[in-house]
């Protein structure tokens, strides 16, 4: 039997010194859930070192592997790290949630394209004025189903940024996602909208186009399509230019993704005429997926893989394909009349929050 490979002292010292270093992480973030304290900044350093460690994890596992004893340490702290992990992101405050929806590693509509559909077939153009980037469309196949799938798509660096306009589409992007959906509409076909945008970009020539009169459009126009419609918010859901895609059947929302009328920090600017205030404006507006469970705006929350959705493309692609096939296939056996009244009863219905008193 060959020997065991043996770790170098270094190595051995920087075993015994994760196991330290992740008690201290355990310890600080406790007491900062403990104290409750409302910047959860001891927390957010606990998070900050248990990256750190994990990555130290993974440098290690290429030296233990032929060390039983070493490997069996080390999947015991990567055990404790998971579990940390997971009470973490049951503790997230709003705020923080938001810092995820945002993170620049996050999936964007082409990352779940890639990894979920096939056969995408890519449409330009909204026959009015031109072409927009950062709106993506085009019909591809969904595990046997032909579809259509939209969403904004952001950049990952500054050239595709430029390119992608940020991800804030022009009117002409929700003209182009319009006239896509009624090709799906002509040719039966289900739509499934990724929604991940700050909002519909504000700028003068969006303005002279008609970004307003767009999105007002596409609201009415989803509002009675005769196909079933899924939309999922993966990141940021932004005000109109986030509803001008997702006037749906089902609205799905990622474990830490955002839904709201205005971003935290404008609405601190607004409120409290001081940005940093971001943090109370974020739990004050609701913006949460939980948040949205509850107020009956969204209809489940899908939960990310532990880290979150930008530690796991191909994880979160698994969790949301199964997720959407599940959704498809209820919508998919309903008559387009029960679609469209039951579409409309659940926007209709949201924000009832008087309660009618018989008199007499």
């Amino acid at each position: 039997m060959a020997d065991e490979q043996q770790l170098t002292p270094k190595q051995t010292g920087l075993l015994s010194a994760l196991d330290f270093w992740l008690y201290a992480a355990e310890a600080m973030y406790w007491a900062a859930t403990r104290q409750n304290d409302p910047n959860m900044e001891a927390a957010t350093k606990a998070k900050d070192e248990l990256e750190k460690i994990e990555l130290q994890i993974e440098q290690l596992q290429g030296a233990a592997t032929g060390n039983p004893e070493a490997q069996k340490q080390l999947q015991t702290l990567h055990d404790r790290v998971e579990a940390l992990r997971r009470q973490m992101s049951g503790q997230l405050t709003a705020w923080e949630r938001t810092e995820l929806a945002r993170h620049a590693n996050r999936p964007y509509p082409l990352d779940y394209i890639e990894r979920m559909f096939t056969g995408f077939s890519e449409i330009h153009g909204d026959r009015v004025f031109g072409d927009d980037a950062a709106m993506i469309c085009g019909m591809a196949n969904f595990r046997g189903r032909e579809v259509l799938v939209l969403g904004p798509q952001k950049g990952r660096d500054t050239k595709q940024r430029l390119y992608r306009n940020f991800g804030q589409p022009n009117p002409e992007g929700y003209r182009k996602a319009l006239r896509a959906m009624k090709f799906a509409e002509k040719w039966r076909r289900p739509v499934i909208s990724l929604v991940d945008v700050v909002g519909a970009y504000p700028g003068l020539g969006a303005e002279e186009r008609g970004q307003a009169e767009a999105i007002a459009h596409n609201l009415r126009e989803m509002a009675r399509l005769a196909v079933p419609f899924i939309a999922v918010i993966t990141g940021e859901g932004g005000s109109g230019g986030a509803l001008a895609i997702a006037v749906a059947d089902r609205v799905l929302m990622l474990e830490n993704s955002i839904y709201s009328v205005i971003s935290p920090e404008g609405c601190a600017s607004i409120m409290w005429r001081d940005s940093t205030k971001k943090d109370v404006a974020a739990q004050a507006l609701r913006i949460t997926a939980k948040d949205n469970l509850e107020l009956g705006i969204c209809d489940e929350v899908i939960p990310e893989p532990p880290g979150g959705a930008h530690s796991d493309h191909d994880g979160m692609a698994k969790i949301l394909g199964d997720v959407l096939d599940k959704h498809l296939s209820v919508l998919e056996k309903m008559s387009t009349k029960e679609l469209l009244d039951a579409r409309y009863n659940k926007f209709r219905n949201m924000a009832q929050f008087f309660e009618v008193v018989p008199v007499g």
